[in-house]
């Protein structure tokens, strides 16, 4: 054998753990700016979020109202039998699926101007009704 060279047999041999790949379900983020919308995928979690993906499992936007979510969960449980994790906006989209009922739409906050706006608004409405 010569000097330097790897045994074939150590070289060909690996692992189980090291050849499994961790695997998320994510989301990953289209659309332009400040009206995203997601692909929920399938990757290695080593790819970037908007890289390359092994499989789109589903689609969630948003913007529009009510909000669109649209899983293939038949594949998601596939994924998750196999041993991918899903990250947990995808695991609280996935609840909301299964469940049917409507994510809760969280209410905006008002501004410094737009909250003193009302707020002089309802005094002069106090005012006039008396």
């Amino acid at each position: 054998m010569a000097c330097g060279a790897a045994n074939p047999i150590i070289r060909g041999t690996a692992r189980l753990e090291e050849l499994s790949l961790a695997v998320k379900i994510r989301l990953a983020r289209h659309g332009a700016k400040k009206r995203p919308y997601y692909r929920i995928v399938v990757a290695d979690s080593r790819m970037p979020r908007d890289g390359r993906y092994i499989e789109e499992v589903g689609k969630y936007n948003p913007v529009v109202s009510p909000k669109v979510i649209d899983l293939d969960l038949e594949k998601i449980d596939e994924w998750i039998a196999k041993g991918a994790k899903p990250s947990e906006p995808v695991a609280a989209l996935i609840k909301v699926a299964r469940e049917g009922a409507p994510a809760v739409e969280k209410k905006a906050k008002l501004s410094k101007k737009a909250a003193a706006k009302a707020a002089k608004a309802a005094e002069e409405a106090d005012g006039s009704a008396e």
